[in-house]
């Protein structure tokens, strides 16, 4: 691969809708931009509420069938979808990429993920079981676990591909049907995703629909949706959950974080360093909820880990991202872009030291895009913008502490409760420490996630948990039989 953009060898044929391809009603379309150099890369169609009526319609038709194939048929059309994936890997990984940004090594391992959701839940069918209990002679109480119905599923541009088709795997083994739509800043991946899609699910069980805010709106407010999965901002899922209020839907939302890692003064400060640059998620840009953007290091240690942090942000190789050799590519968008920069001009506004970064790279090849600098700053307090709000973006903001409970304080001080990393070797404290912090997900020396172990956050970082068993029977409704014979 070279600096040129890679063709993609796709082009959007509309939106995918009853296992068939048609063209937005209002013929309006999303322009698809590479963020690397600002090229326009596809049009993708403009779902309009007419639109999303007419997905939900084939959805809802297409639910009775689904739902009373047997469970094994169901996992079969799963485990097929997922060979579909891992067929188209590297051309899936590249399209993510030049769409969004992101690292094409990430993007490999979203799509290794990805399959390896599906084959997941498609071996856990049979486990959905009701339970029964004898009351009395001559009575049976029993509980069925039944499918929703229509599910709607919104996400957004961090994961384009992954989450568009892993966050559907739970509902569709569990027997529901599914509208899908994909990030309006990447939305290429999850259009493609209908084209692995044709010739396994029945027409009409997995629809995928490419919008605004107002194609989401109009997929949540509507009568046939039973069920809300979403990923992205607090902001908007709090939109949604007003929304999804009004027809009393359960809702799942996985949100945004301001997460910490904490450094205890037992610590190796250059693995110490090393681990919070993996947690922070620089093959995306940071553009990731669980990104452990505040590291609260102790007071003994700080001289010595913010230096090496600072010496390794500033070795991450920046570049285009569909190149082998790039580990951060740009900002998804020019809005977004625009926001983290503001976000570094608050912290200088505040009063916190830049350690290192906060500008564009000088790579020429690299000028027309929005790529900004792996960002340190020292000295940051609780209440600096940069300290409390989720930026979303490659900055992270260095806290001194001295006092155990005091660093609690400051570590629960936020509204978001995604994800915490402790760094120690002492490990009473680090159990200690992780039964204290408010958080859903919780890593002690490591990083990364494991399929089947619950994910979600407390607070306003979410709602339920997902990749585990729990997410599957998270989408079906439990129904008592009583019986007197």
């Amino acid at each position: 691969m070279s600096a040129k953009t890679p063709d993609l060898g796709f082009t959007p044929k509309g939106l995918f809708i009853g296992g068939e391809w048609v063209k937005a009603r209002s013929g309006e379309t999303i322009t698809s931009i590479n963020p690397s150099n600002g090229e326009t890369l596809g049009e993708a169609p403009l779902a309009n509420e007419e639109d999303v009526n007419a997905a939900v319609a084939a959805a809802k038709d297409a639910f009775p069938a689904w739902a009373a194939l047997p469970a094994t048929k169901r996992a079969e059309h799963l485990v097929r979808l997922a060979e579909k994936i891992d067929e188209h890997a590297d051309n899936l990984a590249v399209m993510d990429a030049v769409d969004s940004g992101n690292a094409v090594s990430g993007m490999r391992g979203d799509m290794k993920w990805t399959s390896d959701t599906y084959r997941y839940f498609a071996g856990l069918v049979t486990e959905i079981k009701g339970e029964t209990m004898s009351r009395e002679p001559g009575h049976l109480n029993v509980t069925l676990r039944q499918p929703y119905g229509v599910v709607a599923k919104i996400n957004p541009f961090n994961h384009p591909f992954r989450f568009c088709a892993e966050k559907a795997a739970a509902a569709l083994a569990a027997g529901n049907t599914v509208v899908i739509k994909g990030p309006e800043q990447a939305p290429l991946s999850g259009l493609k995703l209908g084209e692995l899609c044709e010739g396994i699910f029945p027409p009409g069980v997995v629809n995928i629909v490419t919008g605004d805010g107002k194609t989401g709106s109009a997929m949540v407010r509507h009568k046939d949706v039973s069920r809300i999965g979403f990923v992205g901002s607090v902001e908007t899922g709090r939109i949604i959950a007003r929304e999804a209020a009004e027809g009393l839907k359960e809702v799942t939302l996985e949100l945004g974080g301001k997460n910490p890692m904490i450094i205890f003064p037992d610590a190796d400060p250059k693995i110490a360093a090393a681990a919070t640059i993996r947690a922070m998620n620089m093959n995306r840009q940071g553009q990731s909820c669980s990104s452990t953007s505040r590291v609260l290091v102790h007071a003994s240690l700080h001289d010595a880990v913010a230096d090496e942090l600072a010496k390794a942000a500033a070795a991450i190789p920046i570049g285009l991202p569909w190149l082998e050799g790039a580990e951060m590519g740009p900002i998804v968008s020019q809005q977004q872009y625009e926001r983290i920069q503001n976000y570094i001009g608050y912290g200088h506004e505040d009063g916190a030291k830049l350690l290192s970064g906060g500008g564009k790279p000088d790579d020429p090849d690299l000028k027309n895009g929005f790529f900004i600098q792996p960002t340190v700053f020292d000295g940051v307090t609780p209440d600096m913008r940069i300290g409390a709000e989720e930026i979303f973006g490659p900055v992270m903001s260095i806290m001194t502490w001295s006092d155990y409970d005091e660093m609690i304080k400051i570590v629960n001080g936020v509204m978001y409760g995604l994800t915490a990393s402790i760094i120690t070797n002492d490990y009473k404290m680090a159990m200690r420490t992780a039964e204290r912090v408010e958080a859903g997900y919780v890593w002690i020396n490591s990083s990364g996630r494991y399929l089947g172990a619950p994910y979600g956050g407390w607070k306003q970082s979410g709602i339920g948990k997902e990749e585990t068993f729990e997410e599957l029977l998270s989408y079906t409704r439990v129904k008592n039989i009583n019986m007197k014979w």
